[in-house]
C-alpha cells in the first residue's frame, strides 16, 4: 500500500511539475535552438471582421466605430455581425451603422441558436480574403489588422493568432487573475509559434484564409480552438503575433470567470475526441506541443492535484512526506484566504497565484465532469 501511495505520489508531482514549469522550459529551449521563421510582407487583402454579437448593445456601438478606424484601407476591409437571437437594441444599432457605411454589414436571425451556428451562417457572406473573428467586446489597436495580415505573405501559414489584454471594468481579482494567466500564456504561445504552430487562438482575435478555413461544428464549445487545430491537422501553420493586440474586459465576477473556464474545459474534452488528426499528425512535435501543452492541463492535471494530496496522506507517517503535505496544506489555505478576500471584495495581492491556480483546475475538474455526463450546453449564458 506504501508503495502505491509513493508511485503516485511522485508521478503526480512530476505530472504537475511537468505541466507549469516542464513544458515551459522545453519549449523556450526548442523556440531558441530550432525556430522556424515566418515569412512577414507589406500586404493588405481583402479582410473580413466577423462579430456573433448576443445582446451587445452596451458595446456593438464601440465595436462599429473600433473597426471603421482602423489603420486599414477602408475599401478592402468591411464587418460582418451577426446577431444571434439578440432581444435588445444590437440588430438596431447595427443597422443604423449599415445604412450610413456600406462597409458594415448585419446578418440577424431572431432564433439564438449559439455562436458557432452563428458563424457558420456568417462565413458564406464574408468576401475577404482573410476572414478575422472577434467578439463584441473585444477593442483593436489601430494597426492590429496590418500586424496580422503581414504573416499571409507566407504561403505555408493558415492561420493568425494576435494577443489579447485585460483592461477596463470587471471584477478586480478576475481581472488580475486573467491578465497573470495571459501573460503565461502568450509567453507559451510565443514558443510553440516559433517551433511550429501554436496550440490554439483566443477567439477575441485570429485571422484565417478564406480558402482555408473549415467552419467549426455547430456544438462546438471553443470553436475557435477547433477552428484553429483543424487548419494544423491540416498541415497550415498557425502563428502568434504578439503585437497585434486586442483589449477586453476582465469577466463582471467571480462567477463568471468560473463559468467562462469550466465551459472552456468541457470544449478543451470535447476537442480532444473530434481532433484526431493531432494525435497521429506527422510531425511529432506538434503532437507533443498539443498534449503538453493543452490536453494534459484540461485532462489531466486537475485530477493528479487530488490524487498528490490523498496519496501524500497516505506517506504521511514518514517525515519527508509529512513535510510536503504541510506544504499542500498552506497552500490549500492561502488559495481558500485569497477566495475569502475577493468574495468580500477587497484585494488579494500575492495570493492571487494560489488562488487563480485553484480556481483554474477546478473549473477543469468542473468542465470535464459536465462533459462526460452530456451537461454542457453550446448556448452558455454571460453574467452580466
Amino acid at each position: 500500500m506504501r508503495t502505491a501511495c509513493a508511485v503516485i505520489f511522485w508521478l503526480s508531482l512530476l505530472g504537475i511539475l511537468y505541466t507549469y514549469v516542464g513544458y515551459a522550459l522545453i519549449i523556450t529551449l526548442l523556440a531558441r535552438w530550432r525556430a522556424r521563421p515566418v515569412k512577414q510582407g507589406d500586404i493588405t487583402p481583402t479582410v473580413t471582421m466577423l462579430v456573433a454579437a448576443y445582446n451587445e448593445e452596451a458595446c456593438i456601438g464601440r465595436k462599429i466605430e473600433n473597426t471603421l478606424a482602423l489603420d486599414y484601407p477602408p475599401d478592402k476591409l468591411e464587418l460582418l455581425v451577426v446577431t444571434d437571437g439578440s432581444t435588445d437594441r444590437t440588430p438596431d444599432i447595427v443597422r443604423t451603422y449599415a445604412e450610413r457605411n456600406a462597409n458594415v454589414r448585419l446578418l440577424h436571425q431572431p432564433e439564438r441558436q449559439g455562436k458557432p451556428r452563428a458563424l457558420l451562417r456568417g462565413f458564406p457572406q464574408a468576401q475577404g480574403e482573410v476572414i478575422v473573428f472577434s467578439d463584441a467586446n473585444c477593442y483593436f489597436q489601430p494597426d492590429t489588422l496590418r500586424k496580422l495580415v503581414r504573416h499571409f505573405a507566407d504561403p505555408e501559414v493558415g492561420g493568425a493568432s494576435g494577443a489579447k489584454r485585460i483592461s477596463g471594468q470587471g471584477d478586480a481579482v478576475a481581472k488580475e487573475g486573467e491578465g497573470l494567466y495571459w501573460r503565461y500564456e502568450s509567453y507559451l504561445k510565443a514558443c510553440d509559434s516559433a517551433v511550429s504552430s501554436v496550440m490554439g487562438v483566443p477567439g477575441e482575435i485570429w485571422a484565417v484564409r478564406r480558402n482555408a478555413y473549415i467552419p467549426p461544428d455547430p456544438d462546438s464549445f471553443i470553436d475557435d480552438f477547433v477552428a484553429s487545430l483543424r487548419l494544423v491537422e491540416r498541415g497550415w501553420r498557425v502563428v502568434f503575433e504578439p503585437q497585434a493586440l486586442a483589449y477586453e474586459e476582465a469577466s463582471p465576477s467571480l462567477r463568471a470567470e468560473w463559468q467562462r473556464r469550466s465551459r472552456i474545459a468541457a470544449g478543451g474534452w470535447q476537442a480532444f475526441f473530434r481532433l484526431p488528426g493531432m494525435l497521429r499528425h506527422p510531425n511529432k512535435l506538434i503532437t507533443f506541443q498539443y498534449l503538453s501543452h493543452r490536453m494534459a492541463r484540461w485532462m489531466v492535471t486537475p485530477t493528479l492535484f487530488i490524487l498528490l494530496f490523498f496519496s501524500n496522506l497516505g506517506l504521511s507517517g514518514q517525515p519527508f512526506y509529512r513535510g510536503v503535505l504541510a506544504l499542500q496544506v498552506a497552500f490549500y489555505l492561502l488559495a481558500g484566504l485569497g477566495w475569502l478576500l475577493a468574495a468580500r471584495g477587497r484585494r488579494v495581492g500575492w495570493l492571487l497565484a494560489p488562488f487563480y491556480i485553484c480556481l483554474l483546475n477546478a473549473a477543469a475538474l468542473a468542465g470535464g465532469w459536465r462533459f462526460l455526463l452530456g451537461r454542457q450546453s453550446v448556448i452558455w449564458h454571460k453574467v452580466r
